[in-house]
């Protein structure tokens, strides 16, 4: 069985691309337009192997987004990658203690 990633980013073209990029490493994707969407497809139903994030999105941040998820019993636990154009050290030190597994910058 393979692994099921989330994405989640504003930018369908960036979507699309991490999308078929690791659906051809072998991943099962879920792709989510921001925040909110993505809280919408994280059921108990469907577990999460990992969540890569933009930071900077519409209606929900990408920082909101990790806050909510990791305060919640079923998202605990899953592993969310920071994927963003911000590099700012606060801004790294702020997901890290909304427990951000990591922190990549685009473009990569």
């Amino acid at each position: 069985m393979s692994k099921l990633v989330l994405v989640v980013d504003d930018s369908a073209s960036f979507r699309t691309v991490g999308a078929r990029t690791l659906s051809r490493e072998g991943f099962e994707v879920v792709e989510a337009e921001d925040g909110i969407d993505a809280l919408a497809k994280m059921t108990d139903a469907r577990r999460f192997d990992l969540v890569i994030c933009d930071l900077n999105m519409p209606r929900m941040t990408g920082m909101e987004f990790l806050a909510k998820v990791k305060s919640s019993a079923s998202g605990r636990f899953t592993p969310i990658l920071m994927l963003t154009t911000e590099s700012a050290q606060a801004k790294k030190v702020e997901a890290k203690l909304n427990g951000a597994s990591g922190w990549l910058s685009k473009p990569f």
